[in-house]
């Protein structure tokens, strides 16, 4: 019998609860029917085992095998093996969700606007940073040159530390900065720690030495690919009057939005009474692009035009699963 193939999902907080919208909308469904229990399945991957687990345990679980794959944010990777992960492979680098900075933050009424600012105020007396990421921090630091800091690991909500007086600065993740003005904090301009968002990864191991692994993969990186090139793009139904296809080509052209992926798609149309020569044609187009796309059918006679959301486009080569051979195989250590 062959071993499960065990993927790890973040188990607590909006960052499981986007995981899973975002796997539901690439075809990717997680069933688990108890909210209590710490496993479920993949109907469209029966033989794949999903395990919750806190997101920052996740990028260890996968280093160690235990299990297969993940979905965490970058943040927890960078965090547990900073620049290099051997044991771990970034498999999709960007999955679209989750987006954020961890960020050195002071309070406002400091006259520190840069790390150099602050460790010009260090360089005075001992400063205390209240953090959930330790070794990020450190290493940050540590190579800007600001050395008289002592780091607090802390949990919760950390904009409290400098009121409560446990910490004189923090350094936590933000995604719209809402969070550290409301408690009075400021996040230095240059103080960017690491940018983040949720990132699949894979064990290295498993994925060079077993068959059912490496498919999986390509499996969900086919439905997440198609997914994300699909978002807010829109396939475009119309019906034109035309002498010959290359009539109507020739006016599909002449307009700069209507060209499609590749180009438009142009078919005879059967009708029931013969009324001139009819066409069909059907353009994708994004959603930034729509109206003035439909005003561009309209003005060259388009009519009954047709507009629905597109789900997946899936490429000719999974571009993402030919870079992730080429990694496994030593051609190129970065994704």
């Amino acid at each position: 019998m062959s071993e499960q193939i065990r993927i790890a999902l973040p188990s607590k907080g909006r960052m499981e609860g986007e995981t899973l919208d975002f796997l539901a909308e690439c075809g990717l469904r997680v069933h688990k029917p108890n909210p209590r229990q710490y496993t479920a399945t993949l109907p469209a991957l029966p033989e794949v085992l999903v395990l919750f687990q806190r997101a920052r345990d996740i990028p260890l679980s996968v280093a160690a095998g235990d299990v297969d794959l993940g979905i965490t944010g970058y943040d927890t990777l960078f965090e547990a093996f900073g620049e290099g992960a051997g044991d771990v492979i970034v498999v999709h680098e960007a999955l679209g969700f989750g987006e954020c900075q961890l960020v050195l933050a002071v309070p406002e009424e400091w006259d520190v606007i840069t790390v150099a600012d602050l460790a010009r105020r260090s360089a005075g007396r001992e400063l205390r940073v209240a953090t959930k990421y330790p070794q990020s921090v450190g290493r940050f630091l540590a190579a800007r040159g600001v050395t008289n800091v002592r780091i607090v690991s802390a949990d919760g909500a950390l904009e409290s530390a400098p009121v409560v007086g446990y910490a004189d600065f923090i350094a936590d993740i933000t995604s719209t900065g809402t969070t550290l003005r409301e408690n009075r904090l400021r996040a230095l301009d240059d103080g960017t720690i690491v940018g983040s968002q949720a990132i699949l990864i894979g064990n290295r191991a498993a994925l060079t030495e077993r068959p059912d692994v490496l498919a999986a993969t390509r499996q969900m990186l086919e439905f997440i690919g198609a997914h994300l090139r699909a978002r807010g793009q829109y396939m475009i139904f119309a019906n034109m009057r035309g002498n010959s296809m290359e009539d109507v080509a020739a006016r599909v052209f002449s307009q700069p939005d209507l060209g499609g992926l590749q180009g438009p798609t142009i078919a005879p149309m059967i009708t029931r009474q013969e009324v001139g020569q009819w066409w069909a044609i059907n353009i994708v187009a994004h959603a930034h692009k729509l109206y003035e796309v439909i005003r561009q059918i309209r003005a060259i006679g388009g009519s009954g035009v047709v507009v629905t959301p597109v789900t997946y486009i899936f490429e000719e080569a999974p571009e993402r699963y030919l870079r992730l051979l080429s990694t496994l195989n030593g051609e190129d250590a970065s994704l």
